[in-house]
């Protein structure tokens, strides 16, 4: 009986090591993407944060699916986001592209980072979150993806970064405001994976796939693009919708008078 125990308690302690291995995960590649841009490897440094980015994901809802979140594990992948979504695309930018601007460039590059601190504490603290499946301001892992992706996609398509460096300048300071604003985005990591799924969607998935696989950084930057755009035009939707309805209020008002 003592000896069932304690291997029900060492499968509970292993249990309890997964999440927190992805976050380290997370963390180890948020780390290797700054050695990579550090030396000069900007093509592995945003590969490198996708590839966080993909254990970042997945780290939470292995704790939820085995019932092991905890708040050591929490705070752990807060740390690990800073790091690998924060730190490590400020860096890759301003090396890349953002350094000839001088105080501009590195100013951009400190404030997308200071802009993912303050969302991952807003998001820990639990302010001003709406209803289940979105989130408030963009997503730390979100910014710092549409980054690595537009990364790969000027090196991909041998774009000359002189022209492009104002854009992307706009660019980093756009995601930062992005992440501290109000603007709802779905989450992605509400989907849940392990019930069953309409056919329809499963095809689609393997058609994004293949596309993934043939063209990886056109089609990874339409998709970061196109749900960096979603919040916005959401908002505007939204907005235009309240509007509308306190025009047609006000109508019936004068038509009652």
């Amino acid at each position: 009986m003592k000896f069932k125990s304690i291997e029900k308690e060492k499968i509970k302690k292993s249990i309890y090591l997964l999440p927190n291995f992805f976050t380290l995960m997370n963390l180890f590649f948020g780390f290797y993407s700054v050695i990579c841009s550090i030396e000069g490897n900007f093509n592995f440094a945003a590969i490198a944060i996708l590839i966080a980015a993909f254990f970042d994901l997945f780290d939470g809802k292995i704790a939820r699916i085995t019932h092991t979140s905890s708040h050591f594990g929490a705070e752990f992948d807060s740390l690990a986001d800073l790091i690998s979504f924060g730190m490590a695309p400020g860096l890759m930018m301003y090396l890349w592209i953002l350094q000839p601007l001088g105080r501009l460039g590195w100013l951009a590059a400190f404030l997308f980072m200071a802009c993912g601190a303050l969302r991952l504490a807003r998001f820990n603290t639990n302010l001003d979150q709406p209803g289940d499946g979105y989130f408030t301001g963009l997503p730390i892992p979100a910014a710092a993806g549409m980054i690595a992706v537009t990364v790969l996609f000027v090196l991909d398509l041998g774009l000359n970064p002189e022209i492009n460096r104002y854009p992307i300048l706009f660019l980093t300071y756009m995601l930062s405001f992005l992440m501290v604003s109000t603007v709802q985005y779905y989450s992605v990591k509400k989907v849940d994976l392990f019930k069953s799924m309409n056919f329809n969607l499963l095809v689609t998935m393997m058609l994004i796939l293949i596309l993934i696989v043939s063209k990886p950084s056109i089609t990874l930057y339409i998709i970061a693009l196109g749900y960096i755009a979603s919040g916005p035009v959401k908002y505007l939707l939204w907005h235009s919708r309240k509007t509308d309805l306190k025009e047609d209020l006000i109508s019936a008002d004068k038509i009652k008078d």
